[in-house]
């Protein structure tokens, strides 16, 4: 999950008027049933889109973008820039098919991906041709849509970012909302209920041939192992419509807690709400898990999800800490974890490529590692990871040197005395305690792996802060 110009925009949403949990006098939750939405509230339905979405502007920006994003091909196994070279030969056709009604999505591949915390998720790769039709409707669809959206939803929106979603959750911790209530939606994506999404696209969208077409996509079914598998539930995740569809089906879910009068933060399917005490906790908790399994005819994950002090669960990679007086953002353990096992997998001795390429290869993940955790306002913990980088770095370099002849000459040549040298080369000591002594911390020094062009977390993390205050 990283997003471009993260943190471009800071501006911190809160709901004004809002009334905080006073945990003295418990306020009795609203029911589900008091959750309906005024019809005549609502605006008039959007209409014109199909041809607004085929259009030729519309649709070159969708190419555009389809092109930029690059990704895997799909069933089909035609690639993104043979979709562009043929476009003007295929799109016709298409465009046929489309406007008569008789146009069939491709089942998408699927594909499985690690999680951080462990096991895999699932993601749906549709076809190219697929992803173009998708991505023309969703920036129309986004305009008629992302305007009535919560001020407190963060995820895939434009100009919102997961940064803005954390300062939020800051503001919220510092007006003394010391408890958090973390909504853990089971299988969200794969879950999602098709008549009930698709009623809540309806009431925006007039036009039939958009509802139909989006329907197809819902059900058009994923192919697992060379078998069609029908979708009667969910929205794969990977497609361009399926953060948009998410967010419909989770507004209603926004709009309720809004009501209630509490502060919280949804990006995506993570959900977090702010209150007072944990006595208004459990009471949140408890409510909108009926809301969310009755209303929405979604499941929490009641093992995931609970109530804790607000510094104790984290958001996004990132979490809070109370220090002189105020809250200020640290980052995860968890996420913290998660980057020493990749720094583990980059510095692995099995790895067969030389030290240069692999420096390139661990200077892009940094660079991108830095650009989200910037945001964290602990600065040491960058120090410690440099530490720790560069202990493994000499780890590698004693193992690529073998033998003790060959351990001794390259100690001699980056200054170490003759018998000092000879005396490490030939140590018993295992590679990783024989990576922090003393004499390969001076044979290799932080301004070694500077001068061989090593960018570390610090400095990184300095280059970004850096850029955010001048900016």
């Amino acid at each position: 999950m990283t997003e471009s110009n993260d943190r471009s925009q800071l501006t911190l949403w809160a709901l004004d008027g809002a009334q905080p949990v006073n945990p003295e006098k418990p306020v009795q939750e609203r029911t589900p049933s008091s959750a309906q939405v005024e019809t005549n509230l609502r605006p008039p339905k959007a209409t014109g889109l199909w041809d607004k979405a085929f259009s030729t502007a519309n649709l070159q920006r969708a190419l555009h973008r389809v092109v930029a994003n690059r990704g895997a091909p799909g069933v089909d196994g035609i690639e993104v820039k043979q979709l562009a070279s043929d476009f003007d030969t295929i799109w016709p056709t298409t465009r046929k098919s489309l406007d008569e009604g008789t146009y069939r999505p491709a089942p998408v591949r699927r594909v499985e991906i690690p999680k951080p915390d462990g096991g895999t998720r699932q993601l749906g790769v549709p076809t190219v041709l697929d992803r173009l039709i998708q991505q023309a409707l969703l920036q129309v669809l986004v305009e008629v849509f992302d305007p009535l959206f919560s001020e407190s939803s963060f995820g895939f929106r434009p100009k919102r970012s997961a940064h803005m979603a954390v300062k939020a959750a800051q503001r919220y911790v510092e007006e003394g909302n010391g408890w958090v209530v973390d909504i853990d939606l089971d299988r969200f994506f794969d879950r999602v209920n098709h008549d009930a999404l698709m009623a809540r696209v309806a009431r925006k969208v007039a036009d039939k041939p958009v509802l139909r077409l989006i329907r197809r996509y819902l059900e058009a079914g994923v192919m697992a192992e060379g078998v069609k598998v029908e979708a009667e539930v969910g929205t794969p995740q990977g497609s361009p419509l399926s953060p948009l569809l998410a967010n419909i089906m989770l507004d209603d879910l926004d709009k309720e807690i809004e009501r209630r009068g509490h502060r919280f933060v949804r990006y995506a399917d993570d959900l977090r709400v702010y209150v007072k005490s944990e006595r208004a906790a459990e009471r949140v908790r408890l409510s909108l898990t009926e809301f969310i399994e009755k209303r929405l005819k979604l499941k929490v994950n009641r093992d995931k999800s609970g109530i804790a002090p607000a510094t104790k669960r984290g958001l996004l990679g990132f979490g809070f800490l109370r220090r002189k007086g105020k809250v200020d953002i640290r980052i995860d353990p968890k996420a913290r974890e998660a980057m020493l096992v990749k720094i583990r997998n980059l510095t692995s001795r099995t790895w067969g490529i030389s030290m240069n390429e692999r420096i390139t290869v661990l200077n892009r993940f940094i660079r991108g590692w830095c650009a989200y955790f910037a945001l964290a306002d602990t600065s040491s913990v960058f120090d410690e990871c440099d530490e720790r980088l560069r202990r493994r770095l000499r780890q590698v370099s004693w193992k690529q040197w073998k033998r003790p002849g060959n351990r001794a000459r390259n100690l001699r040549a980056l200054g170490i005395p003759s018998q000092q040298a000879y005396e490490w080369a030939n140590s018993r000591r295992g590679s990783w305690r024989i990576a922090g002594s003393a004499p390969l911390q001076r044979a290799m020094p932080n301004a070694y792996w500077s001068n061989i062009g090593l960018v570390g977390f610090k400095e990184s993390y300095g280059r970004v802060r850096h850029v955010w205050r001048i900016a």
